[in-house]
């Protein structure tokens, strides 16, 4: 759901502020059912799959997890979903113990230790990896965002504002505005705004050439990838550069500031994510890096998120549990019978 902030556009100093709103906000149209935009991109890998598909491996912090789960219930398709114990607050309300979802946590990992285990079990036969930024699938479910702004706003915006992890969301939004102004829409393509946590901030470290620091608590976790895409062929680094972009960052006291303006401004409340990306971009404007008159289109990757009971994972390990991947295959294998 995309529509012209007044309230908040006005409290930032911003006369054409568009708001992207990815989230559950029924009153207004918007009707992501687990609050995240990682269900767009849920729908378009479903919409892409064989007919008889092997079983998809999904490491997540949370909301991807929550979203495929929604999605894929009932759909056929098999599934297995990766999480962090501390990201398992993210599929509250979530349907998780239906046939062809397996949820399996981490009681004690993060977001790189699912990985890890995503990566050993898509290796084993019958199983294949979501894929990432490199899933056409993933990224262009995500460009979606773009070309329901465009179809609103009636042009392409200057500049596009969201917080970042992996950053598939951005890299998506700046290949569609690519494929935009090569088809006579719009002269160029927004400049980037990527937001992170300013505790860490793996993206930024990168941008500014530094070394990644070593994993530290954050405000919005699920914005932690110690591996992003960043020097692939097309990937963030790329997508800066092309679009003039830059990467921002935003501390906790900021960005809970910020999700306490949204609410009062807008009406509903946002996901800690969104909160960083409103964040970053009220110091940019305080400090005239956008300027006051340009037309800005702010992604609001979650929001809205509903209440209900916690998850119950299919399968409970520990960070380095021997012998894991194997127990998890046999459990997907035993449960397809």
């Amino acid at each position: 759901m995309v529509y012209r902030s007044s309230g908040l556009g006005r409290a930032l100093g911003l006369s054409e502020l568009w708001i992207a709103f990815n989230g559950h906000w029924p009153e207004r149209g918007a009707s992501l059912r687990t609050g995240t935009f990682k269900e767009l991109e849920a729908y378009t890998v479903l919409g892409r799959l064989p007919e008889r598909a092997p079983v998809l491996v999904v490491p997540s912090v949370g909301n991807t997890a929550a979203a495929f789960a929604s999605v894929l219930a009932g759909s056929g398709v098999s599934c297995v979903l990766v999480v962090p114990g501390r990201g398992l607050h993210r599929l509250r309300g979530v349907e998780v113990s239906v046939p062809g979802v397996t949820l399996v946590s981490i009681d004690d990992g993060d977001y790189a230790d699912a990985m890890a285990f995503a990566d050993q079990l898509s290796a084993l036969p019958g199983f294949q990896a979501v894929g990432g930024v490199w899933n056409v699938a993933r990224r262009d479910g995500l460009a979606t965002v773009l070309l329901s702004a465009v179809e609103v706003m009636g042009r392409l915006p200057d500049h596009y504002v969201q917080a970042v992890g992996s950053a598939v969301g951005a890299i998506a939004v700046h290949e569609a505005a690519c494929r935009l102004v090569a088809a006579g829409f719009g002269s160029s393509v927004p400049r980037l705004l990527m937001c992170q946590n300013s505790d860490f901030a793996p993206v930024h470290q990168m941008w500014r050439g530094g070394a990644v620091s070593a994993r530290r608590e954050t405000y919005a976790d699920e914005l932690v990838n110690v591996r992003p895409p960043y020097f692939v062929p097309g990937g963030i680094e790329d997508a800066l550069r092309a679009s003039g972009g830059e990467v921002l960052l935003g501390t906790a006291r900021e960005a809970a500031a910020a999700g306490e303006l949204f609410a009062a401004a807008e009406g509903v409340n946002i996901e800690p994510a969104a909160a960083v990306a409103v964040a970053c971009l009220r110091a940019a404007v305080a400090a005239g890096r956008v300027p006051a008159d340009a037309v800005v289109l702010l992604n609001i990757t979650g929001g809205g998120r509903l209440g209900g009971a916690p998850a119950r994972p299919s399968v409970r390990l520990d960070r380095g549990d021997p012998g894991a991947v194997e127990r998890v295959a046999e459990l997907c294998a035993y449960s397809a019978i």
